[in-house]
């Protein structure tokens, strides 16, 4: 695979608007006895017992969308108080274990006071986004577990969502697949024989961090359908703790489109059931978006859907959503699906930066219409940039838009206007 279009901008500050409540699940842990056998589901904090019936999500109403209308007008103005007054998540991407702390509970203190639940998203693993646009994080696995159980202290025993660690399995520095793909991330800042092993390390004790909690649900990063096969990102899911988490999350920061990241989501949660429950399986077995499906044609991803029914068939095995593996989909920007660069581009177009013309997806909503579907959310901030992206040259000019974008996390006028302009649905 190429370098993936993956998350990208991320803000300091926490912004919160309203989420969406999800039904939780967690993966299944018991053995399967005889064909046809249901596992059980597992305890845990489904999303379904963090989010009461009617009580609503979290709406920011110092969110970084709002301060940035603060300081625009006329149609920008307009545009950013729309978007503004839809659900995205709270970022919080740093500072001591004391700040994170801090900000947290500031967070889920103000939604509680109002009466609503607040969704979260950590991100401060060592060498983030693998240190470009969005570099940064802890310097060490003892310096992220604290930051970690900082952010935990902060929520405390109010309600919480947490999405934890975008890219956070997606890129993994000096890692090798399940399918024996060696990582591009190979910083020399990082030890190439613990780096990997740590990564994982890491993401455990978070998970383990948030669902000790009595009323929080947390996501590992599931990446999304145009980027890991569905038995890598199963496997890396089993590894960073998942059958102990609420599910994984889909398409941060991107722009894949709904139809596509529903199949890719149900399609991990079949192979996480193989994987657990059959002894003899491996997750490099799993059919994906590569094969027997086409990638580039919709229309042959039934393929896929029927070898999981062979397969779980074979195994013994029933599909049964309330002992499987959930997911949530991130809808913020995926309205017009991904873009794709002129046919003649020469070198990176970076797509996944800043892409032009693409709409606002699906509101936040937990009405999915899919019962592994926990919800539709806005993890990402739309509205802010991904970073200045030059697309293979020299910059400082975005040679796409003909402007220099704002820097990572920023607020981006011009795409605001896009993200409304075109969503979709409209906004109406």
């Amino acid at each position: 695979m190429s370098l993936p279009s993956s998350t990208r901008s991320r803000t300091v500050a926490v912004t919160a608007l309203l989420i969406a409540a999800f039904t939780g699940a967690g993966a299944a842990t018991a053995a399967v006895a005889d064909a046809g056998h249901v596992p059980a589901p597992p305890p845990g904090h489904a999303i379904d017992d963090v989010l009461a019936p009617g009580v609503p999500l979290w709406t920011n109403p110092d969110s970084t969308t709002i301060e940035a209308a603060a300081g625009l007008d006329g149609q920008s103005r307009a545009d950013a108080l729309l978007l503004g007054s839809f659900p995205s998540a709270s970022w919080i991407n740093g500072g001591t274990p004391n700040e994170a702390k801090r900000d947290v509970s500031r967070i889920v203190t103000a939604a509680h006071a109002a009466g609503e639940v607040p969704v979260l998203v950590a991100y401060n693993v060592p060498f983030r986004d693998c240190a470009q646009y969005s570099a940064g994080g802890a310097t060490s696995l003892t310096e992220y577990e604290a930051w970690v159980d900082g952010f935990a202290k902060g929520i405390g025993n109010k309600r919480a969502v947490v999405i934890l660690e975008p890219d956070g399995l997606g890129i993994i520095p000096w890692y090798t697949s399940n399918q024996g793909v060696a990582e591009w991330c190979q910083p020399a800042e990082a030890d190439a024989a613990t780096a990997a092993s740590e990564r994982f390390a890491m993401l455990n004790h978070a998970v383990d961090a948030f669902a000790a909690l009595p009323n929080t649900a947390v996501y590992l990063d599931g990446t999304h359908s145009g980027w890991l096969s569905v038995g890598d990102i199963t496997d890396r899911l089993l590894s960073a703790g998942v059958e102990r988490a609420d599910g994984f999350f889909l398409n941060a920061s991107n722009y894949v489109e709904t139809e596509r990241l529903a199949s890719y989501g149900n399609w991990i949660s079949d192979c996480i059931l193989l994987e657990t429950e059959v002894p003899w399986w491996d997750a490099g077995w799993c059919a994906s978006q590569y094969y027997p499906a086409n990638p580039a044609d919709f229309s042959t991803w039934h393929l896929t859907d029927e070898k999981y029914d062979a397969d779980l068939a074979g195994a013994g095995l029933t599909r049964d959503p309330a002992a499987q593996t959930h997911f949530v989909i991130d809808t913020s920007r995926n309205g017009q699906g991904p873009w794709s660069a002129p046919a003649d581009w020469p070198g990176d177009a970076e797509v996944w930066c800043n892409p032009p013309d693409r709409g606002a997806g699906v509101r936040p909503t937990t009405d999915t219409g899919d019962a592994l579907i926990d919800a539709f959310l806005w993890i990402k901030v739309p509205g802010e940039s991904d970073g200045k992206c030059f697309r293979g040259t020299a910059g400082p000019l975005d040679p796409i838009r003909g402007i220099e974008d704002p820097a990572a996390g920023q607020w981006f006028p011009e795409q605001a206007r896009e993200l409304v302009e075109f969503a979709v649905p409209s906004f109406g």
